[in-house]
């Protein structure tokens, strides 16, 4: 990712750098991929394959954001792109920025659970796979606890700063 960003604002390689940064995800099959033959060819299994279908899942549902938000303050930095106005923090627009969130984390449990569920079976069952399945506890625990916060946020969204409340009572 480094390179990307460095080719594209510092650089000023505009199209190498969107090419590079475009391969990122590459590099994550590459990963899954590695890890697969490794196990095919008899590799022990060991809690760090289940690590990669973990790293799988949230990139699916996380990487192009990580790669935007990079993008931007790389750009900020060193390539005078301006800054976007930041995202409402109060009220309706809040809970549903955090459930949205919160969905996408149910997003990247789900690829990872699946990802370790086929590498378990790929390996020939809960036998020989049971550090893969390890995962599912902090995994699931990271599930749950993530939703104390969009709960709390539906709760008590906030409101809007004094400046932009209107004016009320008896002026």
């Amino acid at each position: 990712m480094a390179a990307g960003l460095s080719a594209r604002y510092v650089k000023g390689w505009k199209r190498l750098g969107g090419g590079i940064l475009l391969c990122v995800p590459l590099l994550d099959i590459v990963l899954l991929a590695a890890t697969v033959i490794s196990l095919r060819d008899g590799a022990e299994v060991t809690v760090w394959h289940g690590l990669s279908a973990a790293y799988l899942g949230f990139t699916v549902a996380f990487g192009h954001d990580t790669l935007r938000w990079a993008d931007e303050k790389f750009g900020r930095r060193f390539g005078g792109v301006p800054e976007r106005p930041r995202p409402v923090l109060y009220g309706r627009a809040r809970v549903l920025r955090e459930w949205r969130s919160w969905l996408r984390f149910l997003l990247a449990y789900g690829v990872s659970c699946a990802l370790l569920v086929g590498m378990t079976w790929f390996v020939g069952g809960t036998e020989r796979g049971a550090l893969l399945l390890a995962w599912l506890n902090p995994l699931t625990k990271i599930l749950i606890y993530s939703l104390i916060w969009p709960v709390i946020v539906t709760i008590r969204p906030g409101q809007a700063p004094a400046e932009e409340r209107p004016l009320t009572g008896n002026a």
